[in-house]
């Protein structure tokens, strides 16, 4: 049987480079194996909870309260107000203002002490 010149030639399919997979290095097939971990962002109430909890257990004293919280590249930033010295009467207690910077899990990084005070001082604007 002679080979009709209007039909195409049947071609046997083998596989070729371009049908396999590109070949991974060793770092690429653990990258590709490995899920993505993405850091865990604390929102704002946990953050602060985080902060009171852990400048405490630096201090040793309880904070009296938290004043300020904002989100920092990184992480989050909180102003925290502690006694220092308890005094009679209460208004010429000594209080402080400590800067307490977290990181994107919640965990102390880095605090600082700004400020101190009496507590009956009134900031002026």
């Amino acid at each position: 049987m002679a080979a009709d010149p209007e039909r195409p030639a049947r071609r046997t399919r083998r596989p070729s480079d371009e049908d396999s997979p590109p070949a991974r290095t060793p770092t690429a097939r653990r990258a590709a194996a490995a899920p993505r971990r993405r850091p865990r962002k604390v929102s704002a109430p946990q953050a602060i909870r985080c902060a009171a909890r852990q400048l405490e257990e630096l201090l040793g004293r309880a904070p009296e309260s938290v004043s300020a919280v904002k989100p920092a590249e990184d992480g989050w930033q909180a102003d925290v107000e502690v006694l220092e010295l308890e005094r009679i009467p209460p208004t010429t207690s000594v209080m402080a203002t400590y800067r307490v910077t977290l990181d994107a899990e919640g965990e102390l990084v880095a605090y600082e002490r700004t400020r101190r005070y009496s507590r009956g001082q009134i900031d002026r604007l």
